[in-house]
């Protein structure tokens, strides 16, 4: 099966559709850091760094290969969606021109009529607008001539250790109605299991490259570190004295809360901050969502500083091998942004296996 992935980020939904046997063909993104990123990590899938508003499909070599193809085709990815977080309630609305940016997958869809489509986003999507955004995404993939399955998927059923639910959409082309992937039914796996095999850091460490300290002993961090002796990503925001005096009050599971009032006097109203604001990691559970991880001061569950690059893309189940590029900054919006691959991979398995069977046609 070959693949065009849009607004494709670092490319998270690409490393699982490449686990589950799909090639890539194209991938477009817009913003330039996260396009070199995907770039390193996928040398044989070329990249257009565009906004996609401004690209005819038709114009691109190798979407005009894809269409001669007899190859089965997918088009998947996820149109950008903090207009959507249930966090960002002041753009969670029509007005809000990211919002409609979803046009542009079903533009692509509707000139290339793939096969298959793969549609990414938050669970928000359900509840912006009263679920008027989602009803129309689903109204213009069935008059293409799509039948859809849709819900929502939460990572850590997916032996991923993050608490982290998404909305998915399939659909084919030939009247396959395809059941979401099911979770696995073994226990969920814990932050502890995901970064115990990693170094300690320090409040702003900028050593990118570090040797394993110890060997891996649990399965997850086997699997995602294979047979490396290093990896990268030992990046992490240097925070000013009075945050650091912060995290030192926070237990694991605990956020802003149990932070002294003394020492939260440059809040105009604390009582307003997210309950994900200062929280810290339970090292005996899964994470909480790897969103803006520096923004909401996610703390690591032992040391009192905020998480790695490298950390953050463990519990959002990114191979070891993967190197976000760009600044500190940009690295941790990628990770953030991304579609945890493990999820992806379940979601292309589960594809192509109907499509293998031959009962996509």
């Amino acid at each position: 099966m070959v693949g065009i992935d849009l607004f494709s980020g670092a490319g998270g939904m690409s490393i699982g559709a490449t686990m589950a046997g799909v090639r890539i063909s194209l991938a477009i993104e817009a913003d330039r850091s996260a396009a070199a990123t995907y770039a390193q990590n996928h040398p044989n899938t070329p990249v257009l760094q565009k906004d996609i508003r401004l690209v005819d499909p038709l114009s691109i070599p190798q979407i005009s290969k894809l269409k001669r193809t007899k190859e089965p085709t997918v088009i998947f990815g996820g149109p950008p969606c903090r207009g959507f977080s249930t966090s960002n309630q002041r753009t969670r609305s029509a007005s809000n021109p990211s919002n409609w940016l979803f046009r542009e997958y079903t533009r692509f869809v509707k000139t290339i009529h793939p096969d298959w489509i793969v549609f990414e986003n938050v669970r928000g999507i359900i509840e912006t607008e009263r679920g008027a955004f989602l009803e129309h995404i689903m109204r213009e993939l069935k008059k293409i001539g799509y039948t859809l399955s849709f819900g929502v998927l939460n990572a850590k059923d997916f032996g991923i250790p993050q608490d982290r639910s998404r909305l998915f959409i399939i659909g084919s082309l030939h009247g396959v109605s395809l059941p979401l992937p099911k979770g696995k039914s073994h226990r969920q796996i814990t932050v502890q299991e995901a970064l115990s095999d990693l170094p300690e850091l320090e409040n702003g460490a900028s050593s990118d490259m570090l040797r394993y300290p110890v060997k891996a002993s649990t399965s997850y961090a086997k699997m995602l570190r294979g047979t490396l002796t290093h990896c990268s990503g030992h990046l992490v925001t240097r925070n000013a004295s009075y945050v650091l005096s912060r995290y030192r009050h926070i237990p694991q599971g605990g956020n802003w809360e149990q932070i002294p009032s003394r020492l939260m006097k440059n809040y105009a109203d604390p009582s307003r901050c997210h309950t994900g604001i200062y929280y810290r990691l339970k090292e005996n559970e899964p994470s909480i969502v790897i969103g803006n991880f520096r923004k909401n001061m996610l703390i690591h569950p032992r040391q009192d500083r905020g998480l790695s690059v490298r950390e953050a893309a463990r519990l959002q189940s990114f191979p070891d091998w993967f190197r976000f590029t760009g600044s500190i900054g940009f690295q941790q919006q990628q990770v953030g942004n991304a579609v945890p691959p493990f999820l992806a991979k379940a979601i292309f398995q589960e594809l192509l296996s109907i499509n293998q069977s031959g009962d996509c046609t």
